[in-house]
């Protein structure tokens, strides 16, 4: 049972990497358009957003 626990939460984890990864390229448009727009809360919520984002990928990758 235990090992079929563990695949399922491998599995989910690889459903999941594409739609972070979708997430972080959404948002570093977010970020390249704050800066050109200098909207310094929102280069600030974008970068904020991105460092969630990049823990949660770590976070699947090495699992």
């Amino acid at each position: 049972m235990k090992y079929v626990m563990e695949a399922l939460r491998r599995k989910e984890a690889e459903e999941k990497l594409p739609v972070i990864r979708m997430e972080i390229d959404y948002e570093l448009v977010t970020l390249h358009d704050a800066l050109k727009a200098e909207d310094k809360v929102q280069i600030i919520k974008s970068k904020e957003k991105l460092k969630q984002l990049r823990e949660q990928l770590l976070k699947i990758e090495n699992e």
